[in-house]
């Protein structure tokens, strides 16, 4: 049975539905991360075992294996080695220190790796945010805790159109997304390029996706970002309106999503549920919403 040596540190992160852990080592003077993945049994989730969802539990060892990441640009990959047994996969990469880029330095890298020449392989994710909703869909219903907060109304008319929505984005220029643009999985930079840490959600998907899922959290506004990410986009790959909302409806949907997780997590406690705004827990998701209102707006227009 495979376990981590007693000397590895334990290393935030990695919460995927097949990772086991991360671990921080040497080999050497040589500092590396070790990532294992866990192959899933009979009693995991059917998505899992599908190269097209974006929880494909092997992806990220496949992307490294076929190395179609390692040259692209905007944003690329680190060399890495794959080992498989019969239990699952480990990964082990070099390390990347935290070159504590901008979210602007990363909307443009988005906006490059947008127009890259990626191979497209059976593994690539498709469909990430229409996944994502019938997730949320299949296990809660919808927004359900949402709809006990003042933007009831806001969630209730935003989750009906949800397929509306996702149609418009099917109409719009397909290209390459890293999937999960968190400033923790893009740390490192070389040149003009972002360093990935992690592409366990790499697939194809409309154009501006990326710079949505990158909004919700970034320190920067939407529109400067929206500015940055245009700047890096190939000519003739989108038009504006297009990357606008792309963008819009991935940030949007995304916020109402975490907020909606994080309500529901603390919603059992004792106490009304608009006392736990401010929990640590919470208010940072909310925060990230009340932020997209602009862009909540033009979408009920």
């Amino acid at each position: 049975m495979w376990q981590p040596e007693p000397g590895w540190h334990a290393l935030p992160g990695g919460a995927g539905p097949s990772t086991v852990g991360v671990w921080r080592t040497a080999f050497g003077d040589q500092p590396v991360v070790i990532k294992r993945l866990a192959l899933p049994g009979p009693d995991d989730p059917p998505e899992l075992a599908d190269p097209h969802h974006p929880a494909y539990w092997r992806r990220e060892a496949d992307v490294l294996t076929t190395g179609i990441v390692l040259h692209t640009q905007g944003v690329r990959g680190v060399t890495a080695a794959v080992e498989e047994d019969a239990a699952g996969i480990t990964l082990t990469r070099e390390w990347v220190e935290d070159a504590a880029v901008s979210g602007l330095f990363v909307a443009v890298a988005l906006g490059r790796f947008a127009g890259a020449d990626l191979p497209r392989p059976r593994f690539l994710a498709a469909d990430l945010l229409r996944a994502r909703l019938d997730r949320t869909e299949r296990l809660a219903g919808g927004w359900p805790t949402l709809a006990r907060t003042t933007v009831a109304d806001v969630a209730d008319h935003l989750w009906s159109r949800r397929h509306a929505f996702l149609d418009r984005l099917d109409a719009i220029p397909q290209v390459p997304l890293h999937g999960d643009p968190t400033s923790a999985n893009l740390p490192g930079r070389d040149g003009d390029d972002v360093l990935s840490i992690d592409w366990g959600s790499l697939g194809v998907g409309p154009v501006g996706v990326d710079l949505g899922l990158h909004a919700v959290a970034a320190r920067e506004g939407f529109e400067p970002l929206l500015d940055a990410y245009l700047l890096g986009l190939p000519p003739g790959l989108a038009d504006h309106d297009d990357v606008l909302l792309g963008a819009r409806l991935a940030a949007v949907l995304t916020a109402l999503g975490r907020a909606e997780w994080a309500l529901a997590r603390a919603a059992p406690g004792e106490g009304a549920l608009a006392a736990k705004y401010r929990h640590p827990a919470v208010a940072p998701h909310l925060h990230a919403l009340q932020r997209l209102f602009p862009q909540v707006e033009a979408l009920l227009g």
